[in-house]
């Protein structure tokens, strides 16, 4: 996965700010390339001179906040010192901030048939090979790339799963909640009898 990070000038970058506050407030649906220029203080022209329409904007914006997320949970199990540790810091991590993301927050609380599609079927496999190739790095320390990758994969599985179907009992969020689920559910399929990564 392509993450937009260091190669935004300082007005696209304000732009895609914009589209996160206008998204934030009003829905993907409602927000038009108009908002944008409001909200970032310039010009529609200026908008698109940063992004061809609507859609490229979007995935500029999709693209740079995966890269911030991969940055973000990288940064924050580099400390761990144990798989099961980098893998809870990992969800955690994760799970704050897609749930802090204003956008994002607003999209599945109430246009949430606009990520449906991408959750089910070949989008569904697109979306969590990109996951995993998102957090894998966290990992690299302790297993090896295929394997890291793999884990991505039921890493990002699992917290979809409990994050678009919450439960009662279980907080996807909650560091204690995770640390048991990991014990219990992951760790075994990455750790053998001896406490070794495979």
């Amino acid at each position: 996965m392509q993450f937009l990070t260091a190669d935004l000038s300082p007005q696209a970058a304000r732009v895609l700010d914009a589209a996160r506050t206008c998204i934030g407030r009003v829905g993907l649906t409602k927000t038009t390339l108009d908002d944008v220029a409001r909200e970032a203080g310039c010009a529609r022209a200026t908008v698109y001179r940063c992004f061809a329409n609507k859609q490229q904007l979007l995935t500029a914006l999709v693209l740079r906040e995966a890269g911030h997320l991969h940055d973000l949970v990288v940064a924050e199990a580099a400390p761990t010192e144990s798989l099961g540790d980098a893998i809870t810091t990992t969800i955690v991590t994760s799970v704050d901030s897609l749930r802090g993301n204003p956008a994002l927050a607003f999209i599945c609380a109430h246009e949430p048939e606009l990520l449906l599609p991408y959750l089910a079927f070949e989008r569904e496999d697109a979306v969590l090979r990109n996951a995993a190739a998102l957090v894998a790095p966290a990992f690299t320390r302790f297993l090896d790339d295929v394997a890291a990758l793999r884990l991505g994969e039921w890493i990002a599985r699992i917290t979809l799963s409990y994050l678009f179907s919450p439960s009662e009992n279980f907080d996807i969020g909650d560091a204690v909640h995770v640390r048991a689920l990991v014990a219990d559910f992951v760790l075994p399929g990455f750790v053998n009898s001896e406490g070794v990564s495979r």
